[in-house]
């Protein structure tokens, strides 16, 4: 048991999709559920469309926002015509996590085999803010908050996590 207690966090969810609507959108529904129910706060949930500058002025807005410290997107990471979450966060990213994406393929991997080459998965830091791009399936929602995501924004997780380096992440 740590000696640590939680800290919760403000967390924001976008969902990315030209078809869904909020009594459709399991895969934001199930990280609402997932980060609520660990004691995180909801800051707000979006869906938007499949548009790179869309996605852009709300992310960047969020981004903005001292009051919310991580951004989770669900859907658009794909490789069809219209997925571009990646091309749309890619550049408000400071800095790209690049092993999020790399640990997220090998946890899929043991679940759905090489089908999770097909995901563009990313992560990153922009203004302070983590920002962590998931496929749309709630599958990969719930292994991504479950085997990854959860444990880096949990306080509590040692040796180290995302949010003791929280106050650090603007210092030049």
């Amino acid at each position: 048991m740590s000696d640590r207690k939680f800290i919760p966090i403000n967390i924001a969810i976008l969902t990315v999709s030209d078809s869904r609507t909020e009594e459709t959108d399991t895969s934001g529904e199930t990280l609402v559920d997932r980060l609520t129910g660990v004691g995180h706060n909801l800051a707000e949930k979006i869906i938007v469309p499949d548009d790179i500058y869309q996605m852009r002025a709300i992310v960047s807005k969020w981004i903005a926002d001292i009051d919310i410290q991580a951004i989770i997107t669900t859907g658009g990471t794909g490789v069809t015509g219209r997925d571009c979450t990646p091309e749309a966060i890619y550049p408000l990213l400071d800095k790209v996590l690049d092993g999020f994406g790399e640990l997220f393929r090998t946890v899929s991997y043991e679940e759905i085999g090489t089908s999770t080459l097909q995901s563009r998965t990313l992560a990153g830091v922009a203004n302070g803010t983590y920002i962590f791009c998931l496929p749309g399936s709630s599958g990969a929602c719930r292994t991504g908050w479950d085997k990854i995501i959860q444990a880096q924004l949990d306080y509590r997780t040692r040796p180290c996590n995302f949010v003791e380096m929280m106050a650090r992440l603007l210092e030049t």
